[in-house]
Formats: C-alpha cells, structure tokens, sequence
C-alpha cells in the first residue's frame, strides 16, 4: 500500500540568538545550511518537502530551490507553531515528519528510519539519551540531582500520523508549544522515541556553525 509522507520544515524565525543574519542562509562550505537539511529530505522516501518560512526570505528560498521538484515554499507563522499549522494546512498527507530548519546534519537514513517506524508507532520523536550529569537549580543554588537514566534530549524530526497532529493542533490553537510531540503529550496521547545521533545539532549561534562546518566536511 502506498502512503503520501510530507515533510514540513519551520523555517519562519528570525535568528535573533546568531546575530544579524538569518542563520538558514548562512553558507557552510559553500552551501546554505538549509540547503544541507532539505537535500538530506530529498533524497528520502518523503514525498513532499513543505517549507514553512519567514516572508523575509521566501524569494531566496525559492532561488535556492528553483531546481528541487519536491520542494514547496510558503509564508510561516509568527511563532513555530503556527508555522508549522500553516505546513499542515497546506497539503494532507497520510504521515508527516516535522524537523528544524537548522539542524542540517540529520542523515537521510534517520528519515527513513524515522518513516518507517512512525506506520507502526503513529507518534514520535527522534531523541539522544542524556550524558551530562543535570541539576535542578533554584536561585542559584544546588536543589538536587536529577536520575539521568530516565533521561532523553528531544531532537527532529518528529513524525505523525497525519490526521492525529491536525487534530492536536486544531485543539491547542494558538498557544505557543516549541515541540510538537509536546502537543500530543498535553492532549494524553502516547509518544515513542526513535534513537538519534549526537551530531544532530540545532545552529543557534556561531559556535554551532565552527562544529557543523566539522561534521559536514566529510
């Protein structure tokens, strides 16, 4: 049985933590870091490439991908959220996997994966386990210390069935959740995990484009 996989791209803030430029422009080796996450989509079994973008970019986009038949650019939302509303909205689909912009190290491979296992799980996220020994902290001060073991730093793609996250951003409209598997936490739903890489950055801010340069030479 064939299945239509969308994938949709929040590409729609305005990268106030990197500096004076849109960070999805800026160019590691050559190529635009949003170039670098959108190939990784290409060369997948997604069907359709949604990009969700802040209107102060959109023609650079659409030169970038002039020549990228999967791609489909549109005008984002306020908030990442209603971007990612906007994607959802703008093509139905039988599953979708939503993934940031600027995490441009995700491998073709971890889609696919990713694809594969959301026919069966309906729900999740991509997730490394946590390393770092975590404190909780009020005022300064050491409260205690949390179990790591229970622990996972979320990552994307996340990928759903698509009838199931409408419908959860239907009943949480505009609110201001920053992670869409969150939605379906809110609303009782089950949410599996898919082990990611640690290499999965997101680029917040030039220290991130030092290490992505790194990864992406090889």
């Amino acid at each position: 049985m064939n299945f239509k996989v969308n994938a949709i791209i929040p590409a729609g803030g305005t990268s106030s933590r990197f500096g004076n430029k849109n960070k999805l422009l800026e160019k590691i080796n050559g190529k635009e870091v949003i170039k670098y996450t959108v190939e990784a989509f290409e060369k997948s079994n997604a069907n359709e490439i949604i990009i969700c973008a802040n209107i102060a970019i959109i023609d650079e986009l659409k030169e970038i991908f002039k020549n990228s038949p999967k791609v489909r650019i549109i005008e984002g939302g306020s908030t990442r959220q209603q971007s990612v509303f906007n994607g959802l909205n703008a093509g139905e689909c039988d599953y979708v996997l939503i993934h940031d912009a600027a995490r441009p190290m995700i491998s073709t491979d971890m889609i696919n994966l990713t694809i594969e296992e959301v026919k069966i799980k309906k729900a999740l996220t991509v997730a490394t386990k946590t390393i770092d020994t975590i404190k909780e902290i009020i005022d300064g001060k050491i409260i205690r210390t949390v179990d790591r073991a229970k622990l996972y730093n979320t990552q994307t793609p996340q990928a759903f069935e698509y009838n199931l996250i409408k419908e959860a951003h239907q009943k949480l409209y505009g609110q201001n959740f920053t992670d869409d598997a969150g939605m379906l936490e809110e609303l009782g739903q089950t949410v599996y995990i898919v082990n990611g890489s640690y290499k999965n950055i997101k680029i917040t801010t030039q220290n991130d484009i030092d290490i992505a340069k790194i990864y992406l030479e090889h």
